[in-house]
């Protein structure tokens, strides 16, 4: 395993940042870690690189202990903070070069990072000039400078524009085929573009932790329907399977069905028993944005 973290527990005082949390990653996976702002994603990434000591639990990076070996596994992580932090007087060549003799890389290895993430054309330039899409190359060009075995990014594409985010989720994804990456971000689809596996925290719990595919796979549908007066969720959530009910707006329910099996005829049923006009009733697949909302707003 590339990451193990077993019971890990990190509290502020008597605030919780992290509850028991548990998880696996293998060599090779691109593994997204996500959750609402607040929820305990930082905190666990400060934890594996070594800048922030667990309260309890344990945690180890390609088997080195993150508490007792810091210069293992500092020297075999790679990591980009939410906070990207550049010298902006810099040029980008020169930080490189400065970073690089405090690893104690040599030069040559500079122009194979400029290169894996393409900045080449920006390389002359001050640091401050670039867009915000090549300063986080720019950032990320520097976790890779002692080719690390893990990478682990906070919000890699925070403020990108449209072309600019898919620059950078394809620089990530080219990384990933060599290496381990926990990547986290608030964008979904950025998650189902280039991971293999979910991993959603809320409150400093784990609440979901499945590949993709699985995802995907999952006997789960979602009917939304209109009725032509409100309807109390408890009573939606009587129907067979039901797993949740969200009223999105005015008479509009979503409820979510852990079945395949075609459920809009039960909803017509529940309408009729009721004495309810149904205004409009259809099937929605369930993303990945609908299952993140779903568990980390419940009570």
């Amino acid at each position: 395993m590339s990451i193990e973290v077993k019971n890990i527990t990190k509290t502020y005082g008597e605030q919780h940042a992290l509850q028991d949390v548990s998880f696996s990653i293998k060599t090779g996976e691109i593994v997204g870690f996500l959750g609402p702002n607040g929820a305990g994603k930082s905190t666990m990434m400060k934890i594996l690189t070594s800048y922030l000591p667990a309260t309890e639990g344990e945690a180890l990076v390609n088997g080195f202990n993150v508490s007792e070996e810091k210069k293992n596994v500092q020297k075999s992580v790679g990591y980009l903070p939410e906070h990207n932090p550049l010298y902006l007087d810099m040029y980008v060549r020169e930080f490189l070069q400065y970073n690089a003799e405090i690893y104690g890389i040599p030069k040559t290895e500079i122009d194979t990072v400029i290169a894996q993430t393409n900045l080449l054309p920006e390389a002359h330039k001050k640091i401050g000039q670039l867009s915000k899409g090549y300063r986080q190359r720019v950032g990320i060009a520097n976790a890779l400078l002692h080719n690390p075995e893990v990478l682990i990014l906070d919000e890699p594409t925070t403020g990108l524009d449209p072309n600019q985010l898919i620059e950078i989720r394809d620089l990530i994804k080219n990384i990933g085929s060599k290496k381990t990456v926990l990547l986290s971000t608030h964008i979904m689809q950025e998650v189902e573009a280039i991971c293999d596996r979910v991993i959603i925290i809320d409150r400093g719990v784990i609440v979901l932790d499945k590949k993709l595919s699985e995802l995907k796979s999952d006997e789960k549908q979602i009917v939304e329907v209109e009725f032509d007066y409100r309807v109390e969720e408890v009573a939606l959530q009587q129907l067979p399977q039901v797993s949740a009910v969200n009223n999105t707006v005015g008479f509009v329910y979503e409820i979510y069905f852990n079945s395949k099996e075609d459920m809009r005829s039960k909803v017509f049923d529940f309408a009729h028993d009721n004495g309810l006009k149904i205004l409009q009733l259809h099937q929605k697949n369930p993303t990945l944005e609908k299952l993140f909302t779903q568990l980390t707003t419940q009570k």
